[in-house]
């Protein structure tokens, strides 16, 4: 074989290696269709109202998701922070068993107490690693 070959065969192979990797790194095993901060839910896991800022006396703050085109049994995990003092609050992993759906993510205080004033944030990652979407909101 032709030393001209050989190269034009590596050349070849790796765009290939180069377009795998690609597909590889940017595939979505799940597509978010909304992603909002909600105040709860009805019956139906619907969103009740949708704000991104909350009174004093808040004991309860939910994350709603719509979901579509979703492999059965991916994780979507939730991470709720407190910005106001650079503090990790809470994890919840969600594990989806419907190609399409919606879930409600809760952060609740006990009975009695609510939640502290300032901003918070939530990120939504596909699994434990690819970030989909980052929602604030404040609590006044």
């Amino acid at each position: 074989m032709s030393s001209k070959k050989i190269k034009i065969i590596l050349f070849g192979f790796f765009i290939l290696l180069i377009l795998c990797v690609y597909n590889l790194t940017t595939r979505k095993d799940i597509i978010i269709q909304e992603a909002k901060i909600v105040t709860g839910v009805d019956k139906n896991i619907m969103p009740l109202k949708v704000t991104n800022l909350f009174p004093k006396n808040t004991s309860k703050v939910c994350v709603w998701i719509s979901w579509r085109s979703v492999k059965i049994n991916t994780q979507i995990l939730v991470k709720w922070y407190y910005l106001t003092d650079d503090i990790p609050i809470y994890n919840y992993v969600l594990t989806i068993s419907k190609r399409q759906g919606v879930a409600n993510v809760e952060l609740s205080m006990p009975e009695g107490k609510n939640l502290p004033s300032g901003s918070y944030k939530a990120d939504i990652f596909s699994g434990k690693k690819r970030l989909i979407k980052t929602l604030t909101f404040e609590i006044e």
